[in-house]
């Protein structure tokens, strides 16, 4: 379907809206229905914004829903305001990731001050997912996370919290942040580790704080697993405790073939995901004369 008719369409009802928000600035204009004008203006850069993303012009698009935002804010519509800039947002996140996050931004400013906590974190995990995906920042992308968890765990959204913190961990291991890593893994843990529908869960976050203290210092890693099967006995049964202590027992034998040998069979019934292939491979470089893989 051709819609480049309504690209048209929309770049003449943008220069209706325009005029008719100069005019409502005018002193004239301000006391014949200033404030009717700017409304129409809004509705006119809505309906613009609709047809660019017809015509698949994102940026035009998030353009004009920025346009009826701030108008918005000029009329004292905060809510809808906050929905255009999101609107604008996700409009400018298939053109211009950079100039998405700014809008969704200036949304959750909005939403915080109206104490709307929770619509604020969804945003913040957006733009955690923008900057991981699209600008590659993964310190950034921790940040909004983190935001998030903070605003989810003040509304007493725990599981919601809970699943940002685990993307903070995930990603603050990968840059070598193990200490913080470790204390989310072992708060997830804990708090799941009562709930009968969550406490499966609690033994991967276990075990991949016992990986993260076998990266830093095999010791630490010991004590570790010595602590959480005390803490969780149905730790002590699963696969992955299991698996961590034959690592343990080749790590310290410096025996690399043993290693690889433990991490394979693991692998033929739970395949390892990414995130656990490179904590192991730098669990095994630390062996002596080690070639670095796990094949």
């Amino acid at each position: 379907m051709d819609n480049s008719g309504k690209e048209k369409e929309a770049i003449q009802l943008m220069a209706e809206a325009d005029k008719k928000v100069k005019s409502s600035g005018s002193f004239l204009g301000g006391m014949f229905g200033g404030n009717h004008k700017v409304e129409e203006a809004c509705e006119m850069y809505a309906r613009a914004a609709n047809m660019f993303k017809m015509a698949k012009n994102w940026s035009a698009a998030g353009n004009a829903f920025c346009q009826a935002a701030r108008l918005h804010m000029q009329l004292q519509s905060k809510h809808d305001a906050a929905t255009s800039f999101v609107d604008a947002g996700n409009a400018y996140k298939k053109a211009d990731p950079q100039e998405a996050i700014n809008c969704l931004n200036a949304a959750i400013d909005i939403y915080t001050d109206m104490g709307r906590f929770t619509i604020a974190a969804k945003h913040h995990i957006t733009i955690a997912e923008v900057y991981e995906s699209e600008l590659v920042d993964i310190e950034k992308a921790i940040a909004h996370y983190e935001q998030a968890a903070d605003y989810y765990k003040g509304e007493e959204s725990n599981s919601s919290a809970n699943k940002c913190l685990l993307k903070v961990a995930s990603y603050s291991a990968q840059l070598e942040q193990y200490q913080k890593a470790i204390e989310i893994y072992e708060q997830v843990g804990t708090n799941t580790m009562d709930n009968p529908l969550l406490k499966y869960s609690a033994k991967e976050y276990f075990f991949k704080a016992s990986l993260c203290h076998f990266i830093v210092d095999e010791l630490n890693a010991k004590l570790a697993v010595e602590k959480y099967e005390e803490m969780f006995p149905a730790f002590s049964d699963s696969r992955e405790c299991k698996l961590l202590k034959k690592l343990l027992e080749a790590h310290e034998e410096q025996n690399s073939e043993a290693f690889t040998e433990a991490v394979k069979e693991f692998d033929s019934i739970s395949r390892l995901d990414q995130w656990l292939t490179t904590m192991l491979l730098r669990i095994k470089k630390t062996i002596q004369g080690d070639a670095g893989d796990l094949k």
